[in-house]
């Protein structure tokens, strides 16, 4: 036998050795590994982690939630050229091979036998990516390479192509928190995949390798060079002409992060649904792919953002400029320098409430020149800037800058708005704001604004704060009087008070407004006034015990409430939210509605599991629940303060503990609000808190809106710690709250009507825009009646002065007046606040 011959023969049997070995460790392995295998048809049922959606009623974007952002789709929804593009750059062979490329294959495996390095070239087919995404770690051993190949060749004969690349398409990461292609074509593109050109698709594609090292928005030049080789090879393949592959080649890179940006601002709200979510279904809210569907109204939120952030603004511009936010130092550099340095400074900056930061970079006698963020620097006139008077306390300030100079320096960050297309000097106000929006005839959330801004201080003031409401308050004492034989028409009297306080060891002197004072007046008056002495003679008449438990009719928790006289003047500490759901009962007639704010949630296919169904208000049903034994004489009946809170629970927003259940075939049956006054006292209720916005401490909402549908009342706390602003129409109920987090005073000029009530007009003015009026109609067993207005009795015949007054029948006097009285309506004094009077009528002069 030649050498040749023996050569020959040595390599063939080298080689069947070979082969031998590698069918005998495929073999062992197989044997060794497949009990383990995890079963592939699960990958049918796969549920990818998909981030929840929380969207407003008009299906606008308001928050979401999720390390994951994916937006799965079908196989059939994947452009082909996306499907040759990803095939050209990961895996040529993958229509042809059975799991594994052959070459890819050997080369792996022979390079492990001959050096041990686990940290070779892999060769892993998509098929064999999809195994490993799915069901092992990324670490490189021997064991999980073996297993990838084994459970690719099981996916091969389970699974069908298109199946295999949907979920290779699907699981991906690739950046941004971006998995799948259709996230990515959001996030990058803000656009569905099949609206993406070549060059878009394949710098998708390209991202598979290095989501994080070759991202477009991180390192834009790998992103294209990835992004032209993915091109180069789809023409190699012949899968795009020459000419279409060196058209795309020019293409600029577009990719920029625009992906899942709230299309409303309403992150108190957003929070409140992550909080409900989690405490439902637990960390699955965040990857079960749940749609929240909300009762916010998109306008609507807009106008409550821009109504509480204004009066806030506006506010702490009365009160003098706090200074600068910060400086920057940039002694030493040249202007050019420095100009850069503060822009970097300046876009780490957040925004506030829509405040734009911004460096001055010179300040001259007349003018402020400030480089807003994102724009070029800009002057500002000493005009503009009069206001900027230093602030020393909440009543004082310091004297008019003469010149802008005085005002800030170079390196000062400063806070600006634009106007009009006019930049203005502003500054982040240092007191915060509420407001809280319903649909009385249901309970629906319309609008809710927890503070100035989220980023800024995330504490939700609108559901979680408990502030004194002050006059606000008062209505529900009055609705309590008219209960016990008050009418509007009965007269109490304006006049001081002094009565021991055995707690203070001293006398309690409540007052009102510079210690003005009115006498005998009618009811009407003294709530449209909001005298505060007129106020506690009706609690003193009724009795405490029984407003207390009478106020739980509109919501409230009696034990929460005072049990002296303070109770009239709000001295009870309560939140937005329980303010905005007890005036729901005076503007929808009479019942208690249950406050909600999620709609219905549905599951990642579309299903839903959760309704709200909330209770809704029918004024002749039969079947709707009187938790109340409702009268319409002089006093209640026997057990009526007794059972006051029968089946009146405290706000709970209507989230009902089973509300991760399926729900039940067929239309919920429908659930009525309770009736919990009578028509005839919240009629009465409703006229009275009507001339608070027509002649009262309101009446700048009519001056503004000119709407005779509106009601409500003022509320300002001792020292101006709160103030407030509750009103309604039959559509829409609103309140809005101003004050500080450490409960100091607003200052001495601030009251209800100058601080929160400008929030609640520009907000409503927004609801309520090509709506025609909506208020109570007059209920049966309601008579108007002539009357002298100084006495309260029957007017004469021929008395001038005489004024038509509304009665619950039976109510109305039976006795002719006698007397000549006359009495002082012009008076505009009013009595907000609690044991001292902070309030006063408010003009419109008084805040445009």
């Amino acid at each position: 036998m030649t050498n040749l011959a023996k050569s020959v023969r040595f390599i063939l049997w080298a080689f069947f050795s070979l082969v031998c070995a590698l069918v005998l460790i495929s073999a062992s392995v197989y044997l060794y590994l497949s009990p383990s295998l995890p079963d592939v048809q699960t990958l049918r049922d796969i549920q990818l982690q998909t981030p929840m959606r929380v969207v407003s009623a008009d299906n606008e974007l308001i928050a979401e939630f999720g390390e994951q952002r994916r937006n799965p789709i079908q196989f059939d929804e994947i452009p082909p050229l996306f499907v040759k593009a990803l095939i050209a750059i990961e895996d040529q062979h993958f229509e042809d091979h059975l799991g594994v490329d052959p070459s890819g294959f050997t080369r792996a495996v022979l390079t492990v036998l001959m050096t041990g390095e686990t940290d070779g070239p892999g060769g892993s087919t998509l098929t064999q990516q999809v195994a490993r995404n799915f069901f092992l770690t990324r670490d490189k051993t021997i064991t999980r390479k073996f297993t990838e190949i084994l459970l690719a060749f099981q996916m091969e004969r389970e699974l069908s192509k298109p199946e295999i690349f949907e979920l290779y398409a699907n699981k991906h990461f690739l950046g941004y928190r971006a998995y799948g292609i259709q996230a990515a074509a959001d996030v990058y593109y803000d656009r569905d995949v099949n609206d993406l050109t070549l060059p878009e698709l394949a710098m998708i594609a390209g991202l598979h390798q290095a989501p994080s090292a070759a991202n477009p928005l991180i390192n834009p030049d790998r992103a294209k060079r990835r992004r032209n080789m993915v091109l180069g090879r789809m023409a190699e393949l012949n899968y795009i002409p020459q000419a279409t592959y060196e058209a795309a080649l020019q293409a600029p890179l577009t990719a920029g992060f625009r992906g899942s940006r709230p299309q409303i601002e309403a992150s108190y709200l957003a929070e409140m649904v992550r909080d409900h979510m989690v405490q439902q279904y637990g960390e699955a809210a965040y990857t079960d792919g749940y749609t929240v569907h909300t009762t916010l109204n998109t306008r609507m939120q807009a106008a409550a953002n821009q109504g509480i952030r204004q009066a806030l603004t506006d506010y702490s511009r009365r009160h003098g400029y706090h200074g600068p936010e910060d400086h920057y130092d940039v002694e030493g550099l040249t202007e050019e320098e420095a100009l850069t340095q503060w822009r970097e400074l300046i876009d780490r900056t957040p925004r506030y409430g829509g405040l734009t930061p911004a460096v001055v970079t010179a300040a001259t006698d007349e003018t402020l020149r400030v480089m807003p963020r994102g724009s070029e620097p800009v002057d500002i006139p000493l005009a503009q800037l009069t206001w900027a008077r230093p602030y020393i306390t909440e009543d004082s300030m310091g004297p008019v800058p003469e010149t802008a100079a005085d005002i800030a320096e170079p390196g000062d960050l400063v806070r600006v708005i634009q106007v009009d297309g006019q930049w203005q000097l502003t500054q982040v106000p240092w007191a915060q704001g509420a407001l809280v929006s319903l649909d009385p005839n249901d309970g629906s959330v319309n609008a809710l604004v927890g503070g100035f801004d989220f980023l800024l201080s995330k504490y939700n003031r609108a559901v979680q704060s408990s502030r004194q409401p002050g006059s606000v308050f008062k209505p529900f004492v009055y609705a309590a009087a008219l209960d016990k034989g008050f009418t509007p028409a009965t007269i109490v009297n304006d006049a001081p008070i002094v009565r021991a306080d055995s707690l203070l060891e001293d006398v309690w002197r409540p007052r009102n407004s510079g210690d003005r004072y009115l006498g005998p007046i009618p009811m009407r008056q003294a709530l449209y006034q909001s005298r505060n002495l007129s106020g506690i003679r009706i609690l003193e008449d009724i009795g405490v015990d029984y407003a207390r438990s009478y106020a739980e009719r509109f919501g409230f928790d009696k034990e929460q409430l005072a049990r002296d006289m303070t109770l009239v003047l709000g001295s009870s500490a309560t939140s937005p939210m329980d303010i905005a759901r007890a005036y729901s009962v005076l503007a929808n007639g009479g019942f208690l509605i249950e406050p909600y704010f999620i709609d219905s949630i549905t599951d990642a296919d579309g299903n839903i599991i959760f309704d709200a169904n909330p209770a809704v208000v029918c004024k002749n049903c039969p079947e709707t629940p009187r938790p109340f034994e409702l009268t319409t004489s002089d006093e209640p009946a026997p057990d009526e303060v007794a059972t006051a809170a029968v089946d009146v629970a405290p706000i709970a927003l209507n989230i009902e503990d089973d509300a991760a259940t399926e729900t039940t075939v067929g239309p919920p049956q429908p659930r009525y609000a309770p009736r919990v006054l009578s028509e005839q006292t919240a009629y009465l209720m409703d006229s009275m808190l009507k001339d608070v916005v027509r002649r009262g401490t309101g009446r700048v909402a009519y001056s503004a809106m000119e709407r005779d549908d509106l009601a409500g009342k003022t509320g300002t706390t001792n020292n101006a710690v709160d103030a407030w602003f509750s009103g309604y129409n039959g559509d829409v109920v609103t309140a809005a709250w101003i004050g500080f987090d450490d409960n100091r005073g607003l200052g001495q000029a601030e009251f209800g009507g100058k601080a929160a009530l400008p929030a609640w007009i520009t907000f409503m003015r927004v609801a309520l825009e090509g709506q025609s009026s909506n208020s109570l109609s007059q209920p049966v067993g309601i008579e108007r009646i002539r009357i002298d207005p100084a006495t309260g009795l029957l007017a004469r015949p021929n008395q001038s002065n005489a004024v038509f007054e509304i009665f619950k029948e039976g109510t109305a006097p039976t006795e002719v007046s006698r007397e000549d009285v006359t009495i002082d309506f012009s008076s505009g004094s009013n009595g907000d606040g609690n044991n001292t009077d902070n309030e006063e009528a408010i003009t419109p002069e008084m805040l445009f």
